[in-house]
């Protein structure tokens, strides 16, 4: 059983930076994809960053250049380093965790992807004007 853990949420002005952080506990199999996603009230959920387990990592087009993927193998930790922060960032952001390669499908209102297995319960992140 895989259980994953996101801290880092809060509150920050337009233009901040924050870095959210997901405990893995303990991913053991290969292939991987960890996404991280997040869902804003009255909006599906989307997926903004991925990284599998050969280091390659993607951004759906809201986020790209301002938000970085990265993980901590040692740490067993996954990071979100979001910068140049928008009040349309607002939303509970989630990470996840598939046996597979990352599979994924960019619709116009943000990008899907797909056989995610494990599932954090999520940290809020406010951006305020």
């Amino acid at each position: 059983q895989v259980q994953l853990v996101e801290s880092g949420g809060g509150s920050v002005q337009a233009g901040g930076s924050m870095r959210l952080s997901c405990s893995v506990a303990v991913v053991t199999f290969s292939p991987y994809c960890m996404v991280w996603f997040r869902q804003a009230p009255r909006h599906p959920r989307e997926g903004v960053a991925s990284i599998q387990h050969d280091g390659e990592t993607t951004y759906s087009d809201s986020v790209k250049g301002r938000f970085t993927v990265s993980e901590d193998n040692a740490k067993q930790t996954l990071y979100l380093e979001m910068s140049n922060l928008k009040p349309e960032d607002t939303a509970m952001y989630y990470c996840a965790v598939a046996g597979e390669p990352c599979r994924y499908r960019q619709y116009q209102w943000g990008r899907v992807y797909y056989a995610m297995k494990y599932w954090g319960k999520g940290t809020p992140v406010t951006v305020s004007s």
